[in-house]
């Protein structure tokens, strides 16, 4: 039996099939169907010949929820929440999203005021019921809601993290009013408190739900009439998986889905290659994804925005940019060169694809400079015109008074500024240093500009991992079942005894040992690890410090807190200490895939010569010779300049870098140190 990968993205969809037995993987590429994913997915096992019939585990990364949320074409949806509060999701923080504009008006919000119903209803801060929940007017309001075909309802009461009663009734009296609408409580969504963003989640979780369902009910209907007995998985943005039945709820868990595969795939492969400290540049056909992995562990936020909108579910801390192969080169009116956010998709595409696109991007660029082939098929079918590339991109030199070579430079040169301000802001930023990271680039585009942005940074190595042009999707089939537990109760902490803290951190393993056991993970395989989200009384955020579920006093967790604090902000204050929440993390480990071991024989410089070709670096074209990474020997330096082409990817060596192939799979570019 089988495992395959499946991950969707904006351009291309990659898949990876591992056979367990004989150790082996297979990976292939197909253009995305952006109007029905379900499509090229299918497509995609029909070119690989693999019938449904003989996958054992089958995992999947989408982009459904978040497309859904980012193009505002989601379900009609209402929210109810408690009179006096309606506002909440118009208002939002009142935060002024472009800074120096103070005539700039505020995004658009993901509903209507018209569509936030009030209802009479109160809990208090402690979840006592201070005002009983008005069941007439819920029935009404449930009664207008059928009227105005309302799909979805998100119902958000005050406090409810803390009792959730009136919610879970109120979402029972609408249900019998709209039995087709998906109804979702905050508190089933997000138990924390900060209404404006638990408020947000629930009602973006709505929005999405309906499409979502549909689009996985007709994918795993379809898998199952072509002899799917697997678990269809759904990769989440925790870095986890979760079986689908469990998605059709939480959907809004679903937002960075193949973003975190790729995270999880280098944290994974990092530690084997014995490279713990990396820096992820995942760049695709319409965006780039940066995550930063320190001694094999990837930071985690609950600080996430699709678009505006935030969205607080605990998320691998993954920062996206509008920039990919995709992106379009212009000239604006101002006289000033800029390079995306806006992309050419899968569809026209860039100029080279040869399907009616003319604008000028960054794949066209490539093209022109000779570091794509146009011998080679893209995703194993798009042949790449260099005369449609050449044309595109001289349209936009003549505009600015450069020769075609200059100009496509210049558009990998602000390609390169942008990746490299993007991995800043979570590097530089937040106190790290690039140049103590290697850089790990994956995704179809990431070798190609690899180099060019460790230059930018300073850094020394660049890690080009296995498979480079699906690695998500390898790192799908690594990924283990993973849920994330909150509990918000906020107490001081030398007010609070450490059993009152392990009490809480109980409940919630009962409560993933519950949704584990229905779901049907091996129990035998379960992990669980605590956090308590902490800060000095009088602030507005917290610190994740981890707790022992052996912890015997509350000193230990304060000191833990103390140096976290010490080291994000270079101070301690003599404020109280607060406990805020309280989280668990539940895994179910899953057995990895084996990359295939790399033998020595039959590899030399010489067989893995295929062809050399004229290729442009600083204005001046060079013969350089093209390598084929699969035939490569290993622990043999390769001076630059040179191109490594696999299936799937390019890797561009310049001058005064080595390439070297070592056992672990891994390509490692390190810059050649002056002997001065």
């Amino acid at each position: 039996m089988l495992w395959l990968g499946i991950d969707v993205g904006g351009t291309f969809t990659d898949l990876v099939l591992y056979d367990p037995v004989k150790k082996t993987i297979t990976i292939d590429k197909v253009p995305s169907t952006p109007h029905n994913q379900a499509e090229g997915i299918l497509a995609g096992m029909k070119r690989m010949g693999v019938p449904a019939s003989t996958l054992e585990r089958m995992a999947h990364g989408t982009t459904v929820a978040t497309n859904t949320a980012l193009e505002r074409n989601g379900a009609k949806i209402a929210a109810l929440t408690t009179t006096g509060h309606r506002d909440v999701l118009v208002v939002g923080r009142g935060n002024r999203m472009e800074l120096y504009n103070i005539k700039a008006r505020p995004k658009e919000p993901l509903l209507s005021r018209s569509m936030c119903f009030e209802i009479d209803e109160r809990v208090n801060a402690k979840g006592e019921v201070v005002l009983a929940l008005n069941e007439q007017q819920v029935a009404e309001i449930g009664k207008q809601l059928k009227k105005d075909s309302v799909q979805a309802v998100a119902v958000c009461f005050l406090h409810s993290y803390n009792n959730p009663a009136h919610e879970l009734r109120c979402a029972e009296l609408i249900s019998q009013a709209l039995p087709e609408a998906v109804i979702v409580t905050s508190a089933q969504v997000l138990p924390e408190y900060r209404e404006f963003e638990r408020f947000s989640t629930a009602a973006i979780n709505a929005y999405v739900a309906p499409r979502m369902r549909r689009y996985l009910g007709d994918l795993e209907a379809t898998l199952k009439q072509n002899g799917l007995t697997a678990q269809l998985q759904i990769m989440t943005s925790n870095g986890g998986s979760l079986p689908v039945s469990r998605v059709y709820d939480l959907p809004v868990l679903t937002m960075l889905s193949g973003p975190a595969a790729g995270v999880i795939a280098t944290a994974h492969i990092g530690q084997q290659a014995n490279h713990p400290n990396l820096i992820t540049c995942d760049i695709g056909g319409t965006s780039t994804d940066v995550c930063l992995v320190q001694d094999g562990e990837f930071g985690m936020t609950t600080d996430g925005h699709v678009g505006t909108l935030p969205i607080k579910i605990r998320q691998i801390d993954i920062h996206t940019i509008g920039m990919g192969g995709g992106s379009i080169a212009r000239n604006s009116a101002g006289g000033f060169l800029s390079v995306g956010p806006r992309s050419a998709g899968s569809r026209p595409g860039p100029a080279c694809y040869g399907r009616g696109g003319i604008d000028p991007t960054v794949t066209d660029a490539n093209v022109v400079l000779g570091r794509l082939s146009v011998d080679r098929l893209l995703g194993n079918e798009i042949k790449l015109d260099l005369e449609a590339a050449h044309k595109a991109i001289e349209s936009l030199a003549k505009s600015v008074g450069l020769n075609v070579y200059q100009m496509a430079e210049g558009v990998l040169r602000l390609a390169t500024i942008a990746l490299a301000g993007a991995i800043k802001d979570i590097s530089i930023m937040k106190g790290y240093d690039p140049r103590n990271f290697a850089l790990m680039p994956y995704g179809g585009a990431g070798p190609l500009h690899a180099i060019d942005i460790a230059e930018e940074l300073g850094m020394q190595t660049v890690v080009i991992p296995p498979l480079p042009g699906t690695f998500s999707a390898l790192g799908l089939l690594i990924a283990d079942s993973r849920r994330d537990y909150v509990k918000t109760s906020i107490s001081a902490l030398r007010d609070t005894d450490i059993q009152s803290v392990l009490r809480l951190l109980q409940e919630l393993v009962v409560q993933a040992n519950l949704e584990f056991d229905q779901s049907g993970f091996d129990a035998t395989r379960r992990r669980f690890a605590a956090s308590l989200d902490v800060r000095y009384s009088g602030q507005s955020f917290e610190l994740s410090v981890p707790v022992d579920f052996e912890q015997s006093s509350m000193d230990s967790i304060e000191k833990n807190f103390q140096a976290i604090y010490l080291s994000r902000f270079g101070a301690l204050s003599n404020m109280t200490v607060e406990i805020v929440s309280y989280r668990v993390v539940a895994s179910s480990l899953s057995d990895k895939p084996v990359m295939p071991e790399l033998h020595k024989e039959g590899r030399s410089l010489s067989a893995a010569l295929s062809r050399r070709r004229p290729v442009v670096f600083h204005g001046q074209s060079v013969e350089v010779p093209i390598y084929q990474r699969d035939l490569l020997p290993l622990n043999i330096p390769i001076a630059g300049p040179t191109l490594i082409e696999e299936n799937g990817s390019t890797t561009v060596v310049p001058a005064d870098w080595n390439a070297e192939l070592e056992h672990s799979g891994c390509l490692v570019i390190r810059k050649i140190r002056s002997q001065a």
